[in-house]
């Protein structure tokens, strides 16, 4: 990412979701953390915590679970502190508790990488 990269919310949502789908949850994080980094200090927590999410899935795809179920964690508490707010039409609830599905199955000791950034990509859809 360029350093002066500084997306709108919903340019950001839109390229990490293309990034989810083509397998590279890495640059997706990348494109959320630029928001957080130049959006609005009141949105930083959402930001992070989806960058942080999107670590975690890629600590999936390099094989260190323990890495994966400790960011899936962060992220998830930020998220889980919006309680039933639905910023730019995301169920972060949903978004959250997908998140904790996919570190108790990382706890077990299973991993599938492909299935878990599929989750994350479908709750990192807007609801109706």
């Amino acid at each position: 990412m360029p350093d002066d990269y500084a997306p709108a919310a919903g340019e950001a949502l839109e390229e990490a979701r293309k990034l989810l789908a083509a397998g590279r949850p890495f640059h997706a994080h990348e494109v959320l953390e630029a928001r957080w980094k130049t959006g609005p200090a009141e949105e930083r927590e959402l930001w992070q915590g989806l960058a942080q999410i999107c670590v975690g899935l890629t600590h999936i795809q390099r094989g260190n679970l323990a890495g994966a179920a400790a960011l899936l964690t962060r992220g998830s508490a930020r998220l889980g502190a919006y309680g039933s707010t639905r910023p730019y039409g995301l169920d972060l609830r949903a978004l959250a508790v997908e998140a904790d599905a996919i570190t108790a199955v990382l706890d077990e000791g299973n991993a599938d990488a492909g299935s878990a950034v599929s989750a994350i990509l479908a709750r990192l859809t807007p609801g109706e």
